[in-house]
């Protein structure tokens, strides 16, 4: 920097050129750059030029001037453009894009004959000779099979007879008979087979509802003219003087919250058939609930145990008291006596069964008369004899014998 500042303040005051020469020479050669490199020229080899053209010889005709000759050149010197490649979405909105294919016929495949095929000489005749030895020797290891033993003791095949299906044999539906043709029958059948016990008259009637839906549920309660000639025991849950009334009606038992708690810590065990209890309890029996509900023996309103008359709903059930509800199938199941019991009581039972059957009709089944489209079918049986079905109109004689015998 200090050179440089003596070569500016020298050319100030030396304006000529070559009195400068020497200070620029001192200045560079005391600097402490390096001083630069070489350059060595480089040549080339020359480019090889292309042939000469011939000269057209004069006798040669002209096909014209030049300058129409020269753009044919340039397009035959040019190489072909290639084939443009549509992408998958460009092809669908080009017309004839894609490769044409053209059609490839095969010629038909024959299998060849038996007679068609060459025959060599000599090699049918061996192969089938190898088939027959094949075949003997199978024959001869089944007949061998057929002819074992074991421990000196020939052993017999069992021939299995082919499978064939056996078609179901349909049972014949049995034809409704009368009410009282219905009982005769019942009580042959129970007297041709001698029971240990009493067997019990049941009714299994097939309604025409829908038990999914809740204005079409059917139940109810009846109380036999007859008795189901059960010994029915009797619980209410009571305390004060309608216990006292209870005990006096001939309850079985009666209890109040001990009787709850003996019954949820019983395990199970019940010592009663039907159950009844006053108002002011029912929300005490939520705690046993789960117990007595799955057996059929909670309470309810509608059907009349749940009551401040205790000592009749007592008399009521001891008197031979039903409860019917249709199932999940919509069938009402229920025990209408004895076998035990005359033709005429029994008529007098299943006739007020009817007739309460017809009174829980639900409001909302339609396009029904009275039995028609309501009760389709209507079986008695007895606990283990078969069933036999029974006319409606049988069935609406009884029902109206009671009516008019009882309810009026």
């Amino acid at each position: 920097m200090a050179h440089l500042r003596l070569l500016l303040s020298h050319s100030r005051c030396h304006p000529h050129p070559h009195r400068l020469l020497p200070l620029f020479r001192f200045s560079t050669s005391n600097s402490g750059d390096p001083p630069p490199p070489t350059i060595k020229p480089v040549s080339y080899a020359p480019k090889p030029q292309p042939p000469p053209e011939e000269a057209p010889r004069p006798d040669a005709p002209s096909a014209g001037p030049d300058w129409q000759d020269q753009p044919t050149r340039r397009f035959e010197q040019q190489p072909p453009n290639p084939p443009r490649q549509f992408t998958r979405q460009e092809v669908r909105f080009v017309k004839d894009a894609g490769p044409a294919i053209a059609p490839v016929s095969y010629p038909s495949r024959v299998a060849p004959l038996p007679e068609d095929r060459p025959a060599e000489e000599g090699a049918g005749q061996g192969v089938n000779e190898q088939d027959l030895r094949g075949e003997a020797e199978r024959i001869e290891m089944n007949a061998e099979w057929a002819r074992r033993s074991v421990f000196g003791v020939p052993v017999e095949e069992e021939t299995v007879p082919y499978p064939s299906l056996i078609p179901v044999a349909k049972r014949p539906q049995k034809v409704a008979i009368d009410l009282v043709d219905a009982l005769r029958e019942i009580k042959t059948s129970a007297n041709e087979k001698k029971r240990n016990f009493t067997e019990t008259v049941e009714a299994h009637v097939m309604l025409g509802v829908d038990p999914r839906r809740g204005d079409q549920m059917v139940r109810g309660a009846i109380t036999l003219p007859h008795g189901t000639g059960k010994t029915v025991r009797v619980a209410v849950f009571a305390e004060g003087p309608a216990a006292e009334e209870a005990r006096a009606a001939g309850a079985d038992v009666v209890g109040g919250d001990e009787l709850i708690e003996e019954i949820r810590k019983g395990g199970g065990k019940l010592s009663f058939d039907k159950c009844i209890a006053t108002p002011m309890f029912m929300p005490r029996l939520s705690k046993v609930a789960r117990i007595l509900g799955p057996r059929g023996l909670m309470p309810n309103p509608k059907l009349g145990s749940v009551t401040n008359d205790v000592s009749g709903a007592v008399k009521a059930a001891k008197s031979g008291r039903v409860d019917f509800k249709i199932d999940k199938t919509a069938i009402v199941h229920v025990g209408l006596g004895k076998i035990n019991f005359s033709e005429e009581s029994l008529r007098e039972n299943i006739g007020a069964f009817v007739n309460a059957l017809l009174l829980a009709k639900p409001v909302g089944l339609k396009k029904t008369s009275k039995y028609v489209g309501y009760v389709k079918k209507f079986t008695l049986s007895s606990t283990m004899g078969p069933g036999f079905p029974v006319t409606i109109p049988s069935l609406s004689a009884a029902a109206d014998d009671y009516s008019r015998a009882h309810v009026s």
